[in-house]
């Protein structure tokens, strides 16, 4: 929980979460590669097809923003799931305290 509280920001930050990410945006975005390149081998005609119709800097420029994106909301989302879960353990710590601040008025009483 101090770690959370003293870095949860710095993790919130776009370039903290594209950097930490890309890895995963990487393991989305390279198997589109793999399979338009492995196609010639597979089936002649859709890579005749694709040669014609699509410019290789689209394709990249594609597979780039597919990487960015996943790496993006994946990080996002992992963001939240921690900071959810902070939330409530110290809403579970502050329900505590004031538990034991009620058993305390309570015994001098």
């Amino acid at each position: 929980m101090e770690y959370w509280e003293a870095n949860r920001l710095r993790e919130k930050k776009l370039n903290k979460q594209l950097l930490m990410g890309l890895p995963i945006g990487l393991l989305f975005a390279v198997p589109v590669l793999i399979l338009l390149f492995s196609g010639k081998f597979w089936y002649t005609r859709a890579n005749m097809e694709a040669n014609s119709q699509s410019s290789p800097v689209i394709l990249m420029i594609a597979v780039i923003c597919i990487a960015v994106f996943v790496a993006v909301f994946y990080k996002r989302h992992q963001w939240e799931q921690r900071e959810q879960h902070y939330l409530e353990l110290k809403a579970r710590e502050e329900e505590g305290k004031r538990q034991r601040a009620e058993g305390k008025e309570d015994r001098q009483s």
